[in-house]
């Protein structure tokens, strides 16, 4: 059988010759960065930003990881959190899995920058803990390591494909000057640097499996480790899944015709519409929070009754197995805490059992995801 020719696209390193100076690019640019700044001052002034941090990392993941056809809800994802202490694995969709490693390779990454720069070092260790246990991650994906074969996006070969990325043999040295760009001394602002970035990620695709994610999820990262924000608090893979097919068209025409302008456009709306939904969201989940802590105050509640209070600001379901390894408490106080929350009418069982029942908090759902249902196990 005679091999299929194809071509793979190599790209040049970065930076490209880009002039970003025009007015409309200028006036997007000034916008993004404000709005940036306002929600740093946001996370800066929330006493508790854990409140709006925790919840927020998993709607990256649950959409970061649907943009790559992963189908799992920000729901089934907070009970499996809740429930994992006795949860039978066997019975958890790979979807939820999936998304759940998200979430870890993110936090991962977090620390890690404690430790080391952003860094293609720093990248296989997340990819590792992305890909971990998880469908067909353990062979033929390789967790954590570069790919050493040709991969493609699209069609069922490399010669019927949409794009095909550089040749494994050419990869190493692309990936290199991609390090060396995030450590340079470069006029352009850091969120055109991080458009820049993303998008040669994207070209280069050294993973066998989970590009798309560790680029998107890179984004964050880029932006703790220049201290662009001091905590993760921008999210914008909700803005690419809305536009799933314009964000990928600007990604292929960087290639295809060298547009850097529409995407780096692109980008920047999304950091602006995603910046100003994060603060608007952070105020409303403080203002929930303050209402509830008055209502409890005011009825005398228990120091653990507050606490759990807090607990399901950042994840809306709750066990008395979750409740006590998050509070450090006995099984009884905790019983007794989320009792006075059901009693007030913020918690539901949703279980109908009598052991290793689950609560969900319904209304504070609704305020973290607006339009999502309630995820209520069969």
């Amino acid at each position: 059988m005679t091999p299929q020719k194809y071509h793979a696209f190599v790209p040049n390193p970065l930076p490209p010759q880009l002039r970003y100076e025009r007015p409309h690019l200028l006036k997007t640019l000034a916008h993004a960065e404000r709005t940036i700044g306002a929600l740093q001052a946001v996370g800066d002034l929330i006493p508790n930003p854990d409140l709006m941090i925790v919840p927020s990392i998993r709607l990256e993941a649950v959409t970061s990881s649907r943009i790559e056809g992963t189908q799992a809800s920000l729901s089934e994802l907070f009970y499996f959190e809740a429930a994992d202490n006795y949860t039978d694995r066997a019975k958890v969709r790979d979807d939820v899995l999936e998304v759940h490693n998200y979430v870890q390779a993110l936090n991962h990454g977090i620390a890690l920058l404690d430790q080391l720069p952003l860094s293609l070092r720093l990248l296989q260790e997340v990819h590792r803990v992305l890909m971990r246990g998880v469908r067909g991650s353990t062979s033929d994906k390789t967790p954590g390591e570069f790919r050493r074969s040709q991969n493609w996006i699209g069609g069922t070969m490399p010669n019927d494909a949409i794009y095909v990325p550089p040749p494994a043999a050419t990869m190493l040295e692309l990936l290199a000057q991609w390090e060396n760009f995030i450590h340079a001394d470069t006029d352009f602002p850091p969120l055109i640097q991080t458009a820049l970035l993303h998008y040669q990620f994207e070209a280069i695709h050294p993973f066998l499996d989970g590009n798309g994610r560790v680029g998107r999820l890179m984004i964050m990262l880029f932006l703790m480790h220049k201290q662009i924000l001091t905590r993760p608090l921008l999210y914008i893979s909700p803005y690419f899944e809305r536009y799933r097919d314009r964000y990928y068209d600007c990604l292929l025409n960087v290639s295809r015709h060298g547009d850097w302008e529409a995407w780096i456009e692109f980008f920047l709306l999304a950091v602006v519409e995603q910046g100003e939904h994060a603060s608007r969201s952070a105020k409303r989940i403080y203002d929930e929070r303050e209402r509830l802590r008055l209502d409890l105050q005011t009825q005398r509640a228990s120091a653990s009754a507050l606490m759990l209070l807090d607990l399901v600001f950042k994840n809306p379901y709750v066990t008395a197995r979750s409740v006590v390894d998050a509070l450090g408490i006995t099984m009884p106080t905790a019983q007794k805490a989320i009792d006075r929350l059901q009693a007030m009418g913020l918690l539901e069982e949703i279980t109908r059992r009598e052991r290793n029942r689950v609560y969900v908090a319904a209304r504070l759902f609704e305020i973290l995801t607006h339009d999502e249902q309630v995820y209520r196990p069969d």
